[in-house]
């Protein structure tokens, strides 16, 4: 397999949320080429399966997303630098996984049995299980699909970490509409309008995170609001004022315990919680961060975690499966969702080197 071509391909095939039919049918088309048993699931996910020397105990599953925000980057490569939409979030975590998987099963395959713990062979039984997932950037519908249908005993996420960075963990998020009517008067009456009635609500939401930060020095550890949209109107007899915002939610602070506080704010109005889900953090002692640190350590790197502020497909599979979790991959995550995202193709090919290391030692953790 050209691993950087398959990179570059996957970039070509332009994928924003709702639109990935062509990248995953391209993604598929790889996989099977490659050797592994690739198929499109009944979400629309891009899945392929390699199992060595049998069909388990182990299965590791390594959870990427093909989709990406909008925003068409032309696919262009100068030297070391390779442009395009998705190049960091997350098509190059998810084509290093592709590639990683296809590498171990090539190995596994002409070796199929051995008792060597060597870097160049697998012992035991493990089943790998790629998945570009649909969806991340909106409803993670292939994420909610997937979660219901496998109990992996290892779990990878596909998200930009830098090649020698472990995430360890992401914030929540909590999305709310608020609306306020209020009756119209002329101004001198000094009653409060729609829109001032919205400003206070949100000045006061913004004060109650301020105080609740004030002994959370590390911003993993804060509630983080941000103000996305708002609109006013009137009819002649009645204004409305409405906001949309988001709140990053530290561990410790549930989508409900932050309901109700907002909701003691939001004085004869109504708000709306649109969706949530929690912050979540792994363990940092499991046989799965052994295995990646040691890849890491074997490519000349020096190995280190990170929290991300972000919410990524981590937080909605990884309370449910209860399995050993980290987020990997290539790429500078401050390009994420910007014009000018791109990756290293050496860090691209570094990362793969890694994760290949990790999963051939995995059984042996």
């Amino acid at each position: 397999m050209d691993e950087v071509a398959l990179l570059e391909g996957l970039l070509q095939h332009y994928s924003p949320t709702g639109h990935e039919a062509e990248a995953v049918n391209y993604l598929v088309a790889q996989m099977q080429a490659a050797g592994l048993k690739a198929f499109v699931d009944e979400a629309g996910n891009a899945v392929g399966v390699a199992a060595l020397t049998g069909e388990g105990p182990a299965t590791v599953m390594l959870l990427g997303h093909i989709d990406t925000v909008p925003g068409l980057i032309p696919v262009k490569r100068e030297g070391d630098i390779l442009r395009g939409r998705g190049a960091v979030d997350a098509k190059g975590p998810l084509a290093c996984f592709v590639s990683a998987v296809a590498r171990v099963a090539h190995t596994a395959n002409r070796n199929p049995v051995s008792a060597d713990a060597s870097r160049n062979q697998v012992s035991g039984n493990l089943k790998l299980v790629v998945v570009g997932a649909v969806g991340e950037e909106g409803d993670s519908r292939g994420a909610h699909f997937i979660k219901n249908k496998y109990r992996p005993d290892f779990t990878l996420i596909g998200e930009p970490s830098g090649w020698e960075k472990i995430t360890l963990g992401y914030k929540g998020s909590a999305w709310f509409e608020y609306r306020v009517a209020r009756t119209l008067a002329h101004t001198s009456a000094q009653n409060e309008s729609a829109c001032e009635s919205a400003v206070n609500f949100w000045n006061r939401a913004t004060q109650w995170a301020s105080e609740r930060n004030a002994n959370a020095p590390k911003m993993f550890e804060q509630a983080s609001p941000t103000l996305r949209g708002m609109n006013s109107g009137s009819d002649g007899f009645v204004e409305t004022a409405a906001l949309k915002f988001g709140v990053r939610l530290p561990p410790g602070l549930s989508v409900s315990e932050l309901d109700t506080a907002l909701r003691d704010l939001a004085i004869e109005a109504e708000l709306t919680l649109v969706e949530g889900v929690p912050a979540y953090r792994a363990e940092k002692n499991t046989p799965l961060v052994r295995a990646l640190l040691a890849g890491i350590r074997a490519a000349c790197g020096a190995p280190g975690f990170t929290l991300k502020s972000g919410t990524s497909d981590m937080n909605l599979v990884a309370p449910l499966w209860g399995t050993p979790i980290v987020a990997y991959g290539p790429g500078d995550s401050a390009l994420d969702h910007t014009p000018h995202e791109h990756i290293l193709i050496s860090e691209y090919q570094r990362a793969i080197e890694v994760l290949t290391g990790t999963l051939r030692r995995l059984p042996e953790v």
